[in-house]
């Protein structure tokens, strides 16, 4: 099942997207990360359904996915970063590394990244985001799974040049526009080998698979549950694949994940750059 986040007449609401991926159909009533997990029915495949009540119910119509106008699929308490967690890359650690960015770092499907004037190495980092759906402290990588609603394509966008070589993460990662997240929730995804691709105007620039992480998303959920508790829509980055590099104004970054779909982000400068001023 496919959840996406959609704007209506009546403001965001969660949506069903049809198994064909061509239409959605908006929920009744209000949602959250937690309640949707308690309603989502796991069942192994796509297209599974809702054991819900009337205010949750799909509605009756679709909209259709090229007239939708999608959101982030999730308004995250926190965005949790794990660092250097892909096996095949040069500088991976074997201690758990992790970042936190700000919410206001996070937008949806085909909104802006926006590159700072302060920084001339802005880098994709296309990742597998794990969205929690039920409460979780200190719960064991077997029980995992039971806290998480789902799966969702993210862009770990990072400013190279800025607080990277004093360890200053937040510095680097947490710009608002930098954490692409979408263009929906995946409820039945196995995490544990969908691949990656990420491509910039269309050329393929990282391809991997979670199969290649060195610490698996549910074990990632268990590691972190264990140093702060995770809420009902806090947002795991599992890791990328090798291959970020820098991104320039007026490109197009797509994530593409195999069972969820793809995230597209355009890329423009700032609003005060020079560049933007003289053009």
């Amino acid at each position: 099942m496919d959840l996406a986040r959609l704007m209506t007449a009546q403001g965001p609401r969660y949506g069903l997207v049809d198994t064909d991926r061509r239409t959605i159909r908006p929920l009744k009533g209000p949602a959250s990360p937690e309640n949707l997990a308690d309603l989502a029915r796991p069942t192994g495949s796509r297209g599974g359904a809702l054991t819900s009540g009337p205010s949750l119910a799909p509605e009756n119509e679709s909209v259709p996915l090229e007239e939708a106008r999608l959101l982030a699929p999730v308004v995250p308490g926190k965005v949790v970063v794990i660092g250097r967690n892909y096996g095949g890359r040069p500088d991976a650690a074997g201690n758990l590394i992790i970042h936190l960015k700000p919410t206001t770092s996070v937008v949806g499907p085909d909104d802006p990244i926006v590159l700072p004037e302060s920084s001339h190495d802005v880098r994709y980092e296309g990742e597998l985001a794990v969205v929690i759906g039920r409460t979780c402290r200190s719960v064991a990588p077997e029980d995992a799974a039971h806290h998480v609603l789902g799966y969702t394509c993210a862009n770990d966008v990072t400013a190279w040049d800025i607080g990277t070589d004093g360890g200053q993460w937040t510095k680097a990662k947490g710009m608002d526009t930098f954490c692409p997240l979408g263009p929906w929730i995946s409820t039945d995804l196995d995490p544990a080998a969908a691949h990656i691709t990420t491509r910039v105007n269309g050329e393929i620039r990282q391809k991997g698979s979670t199969a290649q992480l060195t610490r698996s998303a549910l074990t990632l959920v268990s590691e972190v549950s264990h140093l702060m508790t995770l809420l009902p829509g806090d947002v795991l980055l599992t890791g990328t694949p090798e291959g970020s590099d820098a991104l320039t104004p007026d490109d197009t970054v797509s994530i593409d994940i195999e069972g969820i779909g793809t995230l597209r982000s355009p890329v423009a400068a700032s609003p005060n750059s020079r560049t933007t001023r003289q053009g």
